[in-house]
């Protein structure tokens, strides 16, 4: 996947999220709609620490690199 998809998806994940929240927020929704959004808001959560790990895995490879001296990245398909 490409860095800009990943951020992508991970910002519409936030906000997908986000509303989910505040939909369920209102107390407007039945019990079986507030926990099908909590499902979804779980896997969106899950998605999104994923997106983090993989940012902050990035940022620690950068910065080892710059120390190092090195300029590849290693995630890089050439």
């Amino acid at each position: 996947m490409s860095k800009k998809n990943t951020l992508t998806d991970f910002e519409k994940s936030l906000k997908k999220l986000e509303e989910l929240v505040e939909t369920m927020e209102r107390g407007e929704l039945s019990l079986e709609e507030s926990i099908s959004h909590f499902e979804q808001g779980m896997a969106l959560t899950q998605a999104c620490q994923q997106a983090l790990t993989q940012a902050e895995k990035k940022v620690k490879m950068l910065t080892e690199n710059k120390e190092t001296g090195a300029l590849e990245d290693p995630e890089s398909d050439t």
